[in-house]
């Protein structure tokens, strides 16, 4: 304190201490007219465009722009102080941590700004849940990592050992993953699910022994009600390690129906038999139009129709059978076309 004058505070003349304190609040005013510019003038151009990125952006980015062109004008207003090696390298570094901070905000803002634009609008066409849970994992993973690498960069800059530091991070980060490597699997399994997209909610599939609709799909793990109506929750890491059966991914439903006619019936029934299948199966709603009809055997008990029919999707499978088989047996019944049963005809031979 001895040291001290009035007239050269620290050594640094009071006309250089105003230069710098005026540099410093056109600094602070830059910045204010900067965001001014930002909010009131470039916000109205950007919502003239049709994309809602800009809006975004700059919704998003005004602050941190602002303060990102005021903290950098501080820093070199003061320069004009002329602090010395020293001083001067010790204003650097905390001028360089502060502007690494506002600049991780502004990417971080990107980030955000990005993801809703692009990610968030063709996420809200899916119907499964699992992608609106990744959203804001994968919003906080690159916002952490964001943050992670400014931290870094920062100690870096302050003349910490950074490698050291990292190495330690990397021990670390190992034992959490031996430890939590099922709930890892999981995560990953359900990332796969929301890449791959082998089947959605409401998707009937077959797994490890299950058959059933796709009620949820979670991050870890993934529900499926079964045709017994019995919910089974199976780990997401089961769809990475084995094979997925998309029931309802399927064109249409193949239907075989064979029926056997009496050994009474002649050719002229067998042909009305043909007739009224194919008529009736071709009639109903549901029903594709390729519909195959045929006498294909003589079978041991039986003269055998078979009609090969597709069921469309999204058709009632049960409803549509259902209405073709009770038809069938009105017209058969009606045309007087016996269905034919396992019978056996004995001849018993007397001895003289």
């Amino acid at each position: 304190m001895g040291n001290f004058s009035w007239q050269e505070p620290f050594g640094i003349s009071l006309l250089d201490w105003g230069i710098t304190a005026g540099l410093i609040i056109v600094s602070i005013i830059g910045a204010k007219v900067i965001f001014w510019l930002l909010s009131k003038v470039v916000s109205k151009l950007a919502r003239k465009t049709k994309s809602q990125l800009d809006d975004l952006l700059i919704d998003l980015l005004e602050k941190p722009i602002a303060y990102i062109i005021g903290s950098f004008g501080i820093w070199k207003s003061i320069d004009w102080l002329q602090l010395g090696e020293t001083g001067q390298g010790r204003i650097d570094k905390i001028f360089f941590i502060v502007l690494l901070g506002f600049v991780a905000w502004a990417i971080t803002r990107t980030i955000e700004a990005l993801i809703e634009s692009y990610l968030v609008p063709i996420i809200e066409k899916t119907e499964s849940d699992l992608d609106d849970q990744l959203i804001p994992i994968l919003r906080k993973v690159l916002k952490s990592t964001v943050w992670i690498m400014a931290i870094i960069l920062g100690l870096n800059n302050a003349g910490y050992d950074v490698g050291a530091i990292v190495a330690g991070l990397g021990i670390g980060g190992l034992a959490l993953a031996l430890a939590a490597q099922d709930s890892v699997k999981n995560l990953f399994g359900g990332f796969t699910i929301f890449v791959d997209k082998p089947f959605k909610v409401k998707d009937r599939i077959k797994i490890s022994g299950f058959d059933g609709s796709v009620e949820e799909i979670g991050i870890r793990s993934t529900r499926i009600r079964t045709l017994d109506g019995r919910m089974v929750t199976i780990p997401n890491s089961k769809f990475s390690e084995s094979a997925i059966e998309n029931i309802s991914s399927e064109p249409s439903r193949k239907v075989v129906l064979n029926l056997g006619l009496t050994y009474d019936t002649d050719s002229d029934g067998i042909k009305k038999g043909m007739e009224l299948l194919k008529e009736i199966v071709s009639s109903k709603n549901g029903v594709d139009e390729k519909v195959v009809v045929g006498f294909n055997a003589f079978n041991d008990s039986a003269l055998n129709i078979i009609c090969v029919y597709f069921i469309s999707p999204g058709a009632d499978i049960l409803g549509v059978q259902t209405e073709i088989n009770l038809e069938i047996l009105e017209n058969f019944s009606n045309a007087k076309l016996d269905f034919a049963f396992p019978t056996q005809t004995l001849f018993i031979e007397k001895d003289n």
